[in-house]
């Protein structure tokens, strides 16, 4: 595999998926944004542009191109899939790619846990897939997780270790688990702070200033559920529990009830704090 990542093409423009396209673009390199819809696209790019400084404005639109059509991610090198966390869609648009991108085009999931060994299992030639665990949001936060699964070639894994350094992000490199490193330590955390605050130690406020002004972190772990969406993260603590066994991924009475309400977070006006 000789390449140089000159074109990015991006499936899913979600949260994520507009936010890795506008890192990408900020740093020159040309973008294929691809979803099913052209008004789900225009609300994409009108909410990068309300997170964009207006004199970079015309750069980062003028790197990014919006499709509806998935032919257009033919001539690029580097694809990142960014869709919800659903493993068949995933493994959907994988086959898709297998028919219309390049042979040696290296094919990235930004899942945040799904297995990338059994995601690869999708991919033609499955030494050039790896992940690409991109932080919300991609513009602000340096990480970049990046998972190797049992066949990601070490070429692979320096093309994208490489590119991560150029787009100025901090990558670290993990195998596949469940989880990776980032949610296993994440989610220890929060599911840690949700039974203190179920079993009366403490009460939220208290538990996120412990964290925030004792081990300084900007966001404790009570108000940073909230941020996430408490759906997403009872989906990963439930998840992780079931994939490892561990109770204290085990999603609490208190975070159920309150998905169930439909209180989740910041997104809907209330989760653990009212917005």
């Amino acid at each position: 595999m000789h390449i140089k990542i000159k074109k990015v093409g991006i499936v899913g423009s979600g949260t994520m998926g507009r936010g890795i396209a506008q890192v990408f673009a900020l740093f020159d390199y040309p973008v294929i944004l691809v979803d099913k819809e052209e008004t789900i696209l225009q609300e994409a790019l009108n909410k990068v542009r309300s997170h964009t400084e207006p004199e970079l404005w015309d750069k980062v639109s003028g790197h990014i191109e919006t499709s509806t059509n998935f032919e257009k991610i033919k001539d690029c090198d580097l694809i990142i899939e960014a869709v919800f966390e659903n493993m068949d869609v995933k493994k959907e648009i994988f086959v898709a790619l297998n028919k219309v991108c390049k042979n040696d085009a290296i094919i990235a999931t930004n899942t945040s846990g799904f297995s990338i060994n059994k995601l690869a299992e999708a991919v033609e030639n499955p030494s050039r897939f790896i992940g690409m665990h991109f932080m919300n949001p991609p513009k602000v936060i340096k990480l970049i997780e990046i998972i190797k699964g049992k066949k990601t070639s070490g070429k692979t894994l320096k093309i994208i270790t490489d590119i991560s350094k150029k787009i100025e992000k901090t990558p670290a490199v993990v195998n596949d688990s469940p989880g990776f490193v980032s949610n296993r330590l994440l989610f220890a955390l929060i599911g840690e702070a949700l039974q203190l605050l179920e079993k009366g130690v403490a009460d939220k406020e208290d538990i996120d200033t412990v964290m925030k002004h004792g081990m300084n972190h900007p966001m404790g772990p009570i108000e940073l559920a909230d941020f996430i969406g408490l759906d997403i993260c009872q989906n990963i603590m439930i998840y992780l529990h079931e994939s490892l066994g561990e109770d204290k991924y085990k999603p609490t009475e208190m975070l159920n009830y309150l998905v169930k309400e439909g209180k989740l977070g910041r997104k809907s006006g209330e989760g653990f704090y009212a917005y």
